[in-house]
């Protein structure tokens, strides 16, 4: 059966007049913190991140996160404050799970195994369907359900979290209980027709009245694609399983051609069942994501052609995320562009993204330029977006570099996992160079 293409290249031509946008937005920044980022060298690079990571992020989730009626609280404000009554998000908690076994995973610190423990009994406790399978969406702050919806990016991170704990402690039930939730997904959201990941279910895997996990979604399949890749790569690390090795072949097929566009070089975020796009989007936060988890999925399955392919797409992703997201005066990557707009604020996540896919190119090339980049984008997270008054970082930086400081430092998508990420990523690849 055969796929249409996502996008034309007609949309090519749109996008260069968004370049114009991009140089414009650069001029409201006075300091401009790529300077001197030649004269850094790469292990230093890694002892900053690394010191934040520790020193920074860990103990702040450590400090405020911890719900003394169990689990974790739904909602920390700036100053770590709890929301007491926020409903928990799976995701949130699927993501500190991952943190924190993780972080016992690469330093064998034991108040690390204490909360990776806590976030995976909680999670199976709490979050994980008996009855149906899969994951619910969300339970109120005593834990009973609240939004007891499917969606496949809180089945993604459930695997992703639970393969961890097992991968850092041996915990036999993380395993088989990301194993069963592995099953679920093969048989109830792949798509039997034109394969790929259905985006959303009803508890009772039906066709819900609200598509997406905001209600707003129009499209079938998204870049939760992704998501599910990063799930199914930690996954076969620790279960070398025959059929979810052919799964995870297949998602890196299905990411280097129908979610990714060959001319444009970016990823094509919404289509419908059959593949073809919905919106005109490049993402840039996403591209960049994308482009290091695909190496890692080509890692785990040890293939050489899959290896070359992945890198081709890999460094088209960096590329084109690189000249066209990055406001170059700040050194930091915009969020998405978006028909005829720029989202020019900068989000927290595609910055410690960027960092994560810019050290990777320069892993896979040795080219210093993809370094420089990787701290130019640190340079600006020191300078912006690390919040040393209260810990942790801020969640956005606007476009005229001012935190928005109401912004909560946990919540539904609010999270350790994409700056910590960073820093267990740096940690490990930068050292071995």
């Amino acid at each position: 059966m055969s796929y249409s293409k996502p996008r034309s290249i007609a949309i090519t031509t749109m996008k260069n007049r968004f370049l114009i946008s991009i140089c414009t937005v650069a001029l409201l920044w006075i300091a401009d913190f790529s300077a001197g980022a030649q004269s850094v060298p790469a292990d230093v690079l890694r002892g900053e991140i690394v010191s934040d990571l520790k020193n920074n992020i860990l103990p702040f989730w450590e400090k405020y996160s911890v719900d003394p009626a169990g689990g974790f609280y739904g909602t920390v404000r700036r100053d770590g404050a709890p929301v007491a009554d926020a409903p928990k998000g799976s995701v949130l908690n699927a993501r500190i799970l991952w943190t924190f076994s993780t972080a016992y995973r690469l330093y064998g610190d034991e108040a690390y195994r204490t909360l990776a423990d806590r976030a995976q009994r909680y999670f199976i406790d709490h979050f994980i369907d008996p009855r149906y399978g899969g994951v619910y969406w969300s339970v109120k702050a005593d834990g009973t359900l609240l939004e007891t919806d499917k969606q496949t990016c809180a089945c993604a991170y459930a695997i992703y979290g639970l393969s961890e704990h097992f991968r850092a402690t041996g915990n036999l039930e993380s395993l088989q209980k990301s194993i069963d939730i592995y099953r679920v997904m093969e048989e109830k959201i792949k798509d039997p027709v034109r394969d790929g990941y259905i985006e959303s279910f009803t508890r009772e895997w039906g066709i819900p009245e609200r598509q997406g996990f905001d209600g707003n979604a129009n499209a079938t399949k998204t870049l939760t694609h992704i998501h599910v890749l990063e799930a199914y790569t930690s996954l076969y690390k620790v279960w070398r399983d025959s059929g979810l090795r052919g799964r995870l072949g297949k998602l890196v097929d299905i990411l280097t051609t129908y979610l990714y566009d060959s001319h444009t070089h970016h990823l094509v975020p919404s289509c419908d069942s059959e593949w073809n796009s919905l919106d005109d989007i490049d993402p840039y936060g996403h591209d960049i994501e994308a482009s290091w988890l695909l190496m890692e999925a080509a890692k785990a399955l040890g293939d050489p052609q899959v290896f070359d392919k992945c890198k081709e797409v890999a460094l088209g992703l960096v590329d084109a995320s690189l000249k066209e997201g990055i406001n170059a005066a700040a050194g930091a990557m915009m969020y998405e562009r978006r028909g005829n707009s720029i989202r020019d604020y900068f989000s927290w996540w595609c910055q410690a993204e960027t960092v994560v896919g810019c050290v990777n190119a320069w892993r896979l090339t040795g080219k210093p330029s993809y370094l420089d980049s990787a701290l130019r984008t640190w340079n600006f997270i020191k300078e912006k977006m690390i919040d040393r008054e209260c810990g942790e970082w801020f969640r956005t930086v606007s476009a005229d570099g001012t935190p928005r400081y109401n912004e909560p430092k946990a919540s539904l998508w609010n999270c350790p996992y994409h700056n910590s990420r960073m820093g267990f990523v740096a940690d490990e690849w930068i050292s071995k160079e």
